[in-house]
């Protein structure tokens, strides 16, 4: 549940997450001052986001299991008395201003801005004029959702600033709205709604279909660590679409809407398909079954069963979906082989980013280090993510 609390200067704090760093409000509240000349009138935030599993099922109809992780996205505002967007981050193009109901694509950071303005209008919701200032710590083209997590901390901001009522679920869909009908990534629904649900006690089990969604707590005995494998992706511009586009003619050519409609009895069906599309819908159909056969391997805390999951994972994403690329898989490799590692996977939407690891749980810093190293000696540019390092 989003909470609310005023801070020092008498502003109001949107604070979703029980870990919501104080450090973060100061970084955003100094910077709007700094560019402003005066205090915001709202801050809100929102976390990155861990795909544990379920890669690419989402835009296809599949169960998905995010988690969030400690790098935030943080937004201060304060209403301006015209029609005008004027929008600095730490990060980025820097600074743009815009009138509102004149978006325009510019390729950048701020489209994911203009994005959630847009879709504010286009499901009939006023936006006053806004000064803004972004601050994130979430890297941007790593598959950690740095994206969802700009538009959602925006979107809370605006929502309190407006006395909007729409709900989380709500926010999470015009947020993708943003993001799918403006910035033009065909993703599919599972970022916004990690980043606008998730909180830090649990992975979020998401269908993307019906909306449900059901908290897995970790084993006790385990933690998450992630790697960025520091080649950045861009979703826009890169295979993502097109698997998205190859995803959907596998569908129209198996006859449903969706390709999660399909259990892996299935597969010999698929098989008929043309290539590549056969190797697409194997990928997204399979992975579709190791969600819910992760789920039930973290509850009954079944870690060896989760490591082989994480492997098919990624040897589906690396060999069927071909999404990763050989500096992901050589983290992956290095990862899978250091003691204390249950498993390692690609997670997010590839061409690059990150990866996961399950680890035993004290070990993660330690382990997440040590791979970074062996990495970086074998020309990589990898960087600990999760934990957060100092």
């Amino acid at each position: 549940m989003t909470r609310r609390h005023r801070d020092a200067a008498d502003g109001l704090v949107i604070d979703p997450c029980p870990g919501f760093a104080k450090v973060y409000v100061a970084v955003v509240q100094s910077l709007f001052h700094g560019i402003f000349g005066r205090e915001a009138s709202v801050v809100a935030s929102a976390p990155g986001r861990v795909n544990l599993i379920g890669e690419h099922t989402d835009y296809n109809g599949g169960a998905v299991l995010p988690a969030v992780i400690p790098r935030r996205t943080t937004v201060a505002l304060a209403r301006r008395d015209d029609r005008r967007m004027c929008v600095h981050t730490t990060f980025g193009g820097a600074a743009t201003t815009y009138d509102l109901g004149a978006e325009t694509r510019r390729r950048d950071c701020f489209d994911y801005v203009q994005g959630c303005t847009w879709a504010l209008a286009e499901a009939g919701v006023a936006v006053p004029g806004c000064d803004v200032a972004i601050d994130s710590t979430v890297p941007a083209g790593s598959g950690l959702s740095s994206s969802a997590a700009l538009e959602v901390s925006l979107l809370r901001a605006l929502r309190e600033l407006g006395g909007l009522t729409f709900d989380d679920v709500a926010l999470a869909r015009i947020a993708h709205r943003a993001e799918h009908g403006f910035v033009g990534a065909k993703v599919g629904l599972m970022d916004q709604m990690a980043v606008s649900l998730a909180d830090e006690t649990a992975a979020l089990f998401l269908d993307t279909r019906t909306l449900a969604t059901e908290r897995v707590p970790l084993p006790a005995t385990a933690e998450v660590a992630v790697i960025d494998s520091g080649v950045r992706h861009a979703l826009v511009a890169g295979g993502y679409n097109m698997r998205r586009d190859e995803c959907e003619r596998a569908a129209a050519a198996l006859g449903v809407p969706e390709l999660c409609r399909l259990g892996t009895d299935a597969l010999d069906r698929i098989a008929e398909l043309p290539a590549p599309l056969d190797r697409r819908a194997r990928h997204v159909v399979t992975e579709h079954a190791r969600v819910g056969q992760a789920v039930a391997a973290l509850r009954a805390a079944d870690l060896a069963r989760i490591g082989a999951l994480f492997a098919a994972s990624h040897a589906s994403q690396r060999d069927d979906y071909e999404v990763s690329v050989p500096a992901v898989d050589r983290l992956v490799a290095l990862a899978a082989a250091m003691p204390h590692v249950h498993g390692a996977r690609l997670t997010g939407g590839g061409f690059g980013g990150s990866i996961v690891l399950l680890v035993e749980r004290g070990r993660a810093a330690a382990v997440a280090a040590d791979v970074v190293a062996r990495d970086r000696t074998a020309g990589g540019a990898s960087s600990v993510v999760v934990p957060v390092t100092t």
